[in-house]
Order: C-alpha cells, then structure tokens, then sequence
C-alpha cells in the first residue's frame, strides 16, 4: 500500500507540471487566431497566478475538513476541467475565465501533496517528488508541440493533456482509500490540528524568515529560467544557442533534485538549502565573470543544480521548524509566497532592464540570494516550535 500511494503521489506531482508551461509552448499558435497583442499572454498568466496564491492561502481550510486525498482529487478535477475549457475556447475573454479554476485547482493540489510529503516520508521523497514536477513540465510543451507538428490546432494539445488528468482523477477517486489508511489519526490528534489563518501563520516565530527566504528562492529560479537566454544573446550567442542553454538550466534542477534524493539521507534539510545556496552563487560568479562564455553556460548549470534541494528541503523541513500540527497552514501561506516571487519578480526584472540593461541580469539574482541567505539563517537561530 505504501508504494502505491507514493506512485499516485508521483503521478499527481506530473500532473502538476504538465499544465504549467503549456501557455508559453501554445501562445505564438493561439495569439493570431485570438486577435490579442503578443503581450496579452501576460494577463492570462496572473489569473491564473491570483488563482494559485489564493488557494494554496487557504488550502488548510479545505485539507482539514477533506482530507488530503479528496483535495487531491478535486484539485486534479478542477484542472482538468480549466484545460478542456482551454480546448473549446476561441476568445481570449474566454481563456481569462477559464484560467480562475485553472489556478484554483493547482494551489490546492501543490499545497495538500507538499506538506503530506513533509509528514509521511523521508526528504528523498520530496526531492524526487519535485523531481517528477520537472517531468511534467517538461512533457507539456513537449506534447504541445507533437500536437502541433502533426498539423492539429492548439485546441487539441490542451484537450489531450485534459485527457490525462481526467484519466488521474479516475485514478485519485479509486485510491481514496489508500490516503486515509496512510493519513489514519486519532480525533484527539485531529482536533489538535486546527487550521491557522495566514495572519496567525505569520505571526509564528520564524514565519516570517522562511515565507521572505521561500519568496527569494522563487524569485531567483523564475528570473534566472525566464532571462537566462535574452542575457546569453546580449553576450554574443546566437539565439538558437541560447535557447539550448536556457532549456539545460531546467534540466539542472530536475537531475539535481533526481540526484538530490539520494544524498538527503545523509545531509539534513539545513545543509542541502546551505549547499544549494553555494552553488547558486558559484553559478552567479560565472555569469559575472567577462571571459568565454563557456564559463556562462556552466554558470546556468550550476545555478539549476543549486536550485534543485533548496524549495524540497524547505518544504520537508517544514514540520520540524514549526510543528506537525501547523504545518498544512504554514505550506500554504509558503506556496502563497512561492507563486508570488514567481509571478511579479522576473515582469519586475524586464522593467528594469529598460533602464538598467541585460548585463544587470546577475546582480539581480544576487540581491535575492544574499536576502534568502540572511532570512534563511535568521530562521535558523529560532527554536523548533513543540507540538
């Protein structure tokens, strides 16, 4: 039963990420036929964005009266439903309105998986559980553009990977039975786990430092992933070049947190964000430096390998800094600061680089590195709240 719980977990943790960079791979397909300006693609993304912060906000609410497995599901359901809406939509008002359940379901989903992880299994698993969100984010746009090279409309791709989370749903609603033989309390432990309200969550000593450290972290990976090819073109390289480079910084962070499931047994959750946050700097340093841009593409790598243990072993190291009993509400309001960084940190980097150019691209991931070292240490030196 153990394993094959922890299959469905892995498979549910695909299908995370098999939605998540499907706009970008369909846009320059839908944008003509949709009549909407390039930037239009935009104003979908934070739809879906508010959507994803407001539920994983109050995720505990809903896990606490449901129960993971059945948030699980619903949240799969919810998505799958946003997807085929994305099929049969020909307008862009349309994809806007779609987008609200889009988000909904994956805050949920993120937040429920994340902190039963943290609970029930070692810190391996929730680095291969981020590792398997890699796959699905790779495999969207993968099939996205299968779709589209066979001649078919971007309809159909978003119809295919509705498909596939429906066919999970299925298999979420069958299994429900496995969550609660794993999640089995007493309903005096129940009755101990009152959700917090993210005011009361921030008001935990420590909160404040992991939610400033979670945002950081999130804020480096997104504006590194999304600038990293335009700062390779400024530096000489030709944009299919560069293309390829900022596709390895993806696959950085996937081996890493492959690789990183195996070394975590002996490397507690402090020491691997401590690694990580070594090798993202190291990685800066390389992007810094003028000489052959051959230091550059290292740089990207081992930032992406840097990125790979620190959002797991923030996430797993959660009930022991705060208390099993809390830690569904304190995931929340970290996933809530993880969709924020990643939404409004690398729109803000694009201001600047109208005033500041390209070539601020490094000393932007500084300034966040240095401020999630500081917040992440200062947690640190806080007590670990008993239960």
């Amino acid at each position: 039963m153990y394993s094959i719980l922890l299959v469905i977990i892995y498979l549910a943790f695909i299908s995370l990420g098999l939605p998540d960079s499907l706009l970008g791979a369909a846009w320059p397909s839908m944008q003509p036929g949709l009549g909407v300006p390039v930037s239009y693609a935009g104003g979908i993304s934070v739809i879906i964005a508010g959507g994803t912060i407001i539920s994983s906000l109050f995720s505990n609410y809903l896990i606490h009266k449901l129960g993971t497995g059945k948030v699980t599901a619903v949240s799969v359901a919810m998505t799958a439903a946003a997807l085929f809406g994305f099929s049969i939509s020909g307008s862009y008002w349309q994809l806007c309105l779609w987008g609200i359940p889009y988000g909904l379901g994956a805050g949920s989903v993120d937040a429920a998986l994340n902190n039963f992880v943290a609970l029930h299994y070692k810190a391996k698993h929730m680095s291969w559980l981020h590792c398997f969100w890699g796959i699905g984010a790779t495999a969207g746009p993968y099939i996205m553009g299968f779709v589209l090279t066979r001649g078919l409309s971007w309809n159909t791709g978003y119809r295919t990977i509705s498909i596939l989370q429906v066919i999970l749903t299925a298999v979420l609603v069958f299994t429900l039975p496995l969550w609660k033989e794993k999640g089995r309390e007493s309903e005096d432990e129940k009755e101990k786990q009152k959700p917090l309200s993210p005011l009361q969550v921030v008001k935990l000593p420590g909160a404040k430092g992991v939610m400033t450290g979670f945002f950081c972290y999130c804020s480096v990976e997104a504006t590194a992933g999304l600038w990293a090819s335009s700062y390779m073109v400024n530096r000489g390289i030709s944009a299919e070049t560069a293309a390829k480079w900022a596709a390895l910084f993806y696959l950085g962070i996937t081996l890493g947190r492959f690789i990183c499931g195996f070394v975590t047994a002996k490397i507690n959750d402090k020491n691997m964000i401590r690694i990580g946050q070594f090798l993202i700097a190291a990685g800066i340093v390389l992007l810094f430096l003028p000489f052959h841009n051959n230091l550059a593409f290292a740089g990207l790598i081992l930032t992406g390998l840097g990125c790979a243990p620190i959002y797991p072993s923030l996430i797993h190291s959660t009930p022991d800094t705060f208390g099993a009993d809390v830690s569904q509400s304190v995931i929340g309001v970290l996933m809530a600061s993880a969709y924020v960084g990643t939404t409004f940190m690398p729109p803000l980097f694009g201001v600047l680089v109208e005033a500041l150019g390209i070539r601020f691209y490094p000393a932007y991931l500084v300034i966040f590195l240095a401020l999630m070292v500081v917040m992440l240490e200062g947690v640190n030196g806080v007590k670990k709240r008993s239960r």
